[in-house]
C-alpha cells in the first residue's frame, strides 16, 4: 500500500502506530499463554479466534509501518502477562478497553483514508475481544 507524503512525513502518525505493534505483538504473547491454560474448551477456543485476529492486526501495523518509514519495526513486549487465569483475562479485559480508545484517537488524527479505516476497523475488533474477556469474567463470578 502506497501512502501520500503527508503521513510519510507525520513521525507522530508512525510512532502511534510503532505502539500499535508494541500492543498487538505483547497480547499476541499473552493470549498464547492464556489459550494453553483457558480452563475449558470454549474459552480456549474463543482466546484462540482473538489471537488469530491480534496477528491479522499485527501484520497490517507490521505493513503500514514498513511502507511509511522505510524500515522494519522491531517489536518488543510492553506489558507483562500475569501468570494466574483470571488475573489475565482480567488485564486483557482493560488492555482492549484502552486499547479500542488509542485506536479511535489515532484514527481521528490520521489524515491518510486508508491508515484512518484500518485503525477503526481494528478498533472495532478490540472491543469485541473486551466484551468476550468481561463474558468470562462475569462467569467465573
Amino acid at each position: 500500500m502506497y501512502y501520500p507524503n503527508y503521513e510519510r512525513v507525520n513521525p507522530a502518525i508512525i510512532n502511534d502506530i510503532a505502539r500499535a505493534i508494541n500492543g498487538e505483538y505483547s497480547a499476541i504473547a499473552c493470549y498464547e499463554y492464556l489459550s494453553s491454560i483457558a480452563p475449558s474448551a470454549e474459552e480456549k477456543n474463543r482466546i484462540t479466534e482473538i489471537l488469530n485476529d491480534e496477528m491479522r492486526h499485527y501484520q497490517i501495523f507490521n505493513r503500514m509501518y514498513t511502507s511509511l518509514s522505510g524500515k522494519q519495526p522491531t517489536p518488543h513486549l510492553t506489558e507483562k502477562c500475569p501468570s494466574e487465569y483470571m488475573a489475565g483475562i482480567r488485564s486483557s479485559f482493560i488492555d482492549e478497553q484502552k486499547t479500542v480508545d488509542f485506536y479511535m484517537e489515532v484514527a481521528d488524527r490520521a489524515r491518510d483514508p486508508h491508515i484512518k479505516e484500518q485503525f477503526k476497523r481494528i478498533a472495532v475488533d478490540e472491543q469485541n475481544h473486551a466484551v468476550w474477556f468481561l463474558y468470562f469474567l462475569t462467569q467465573k463470578k
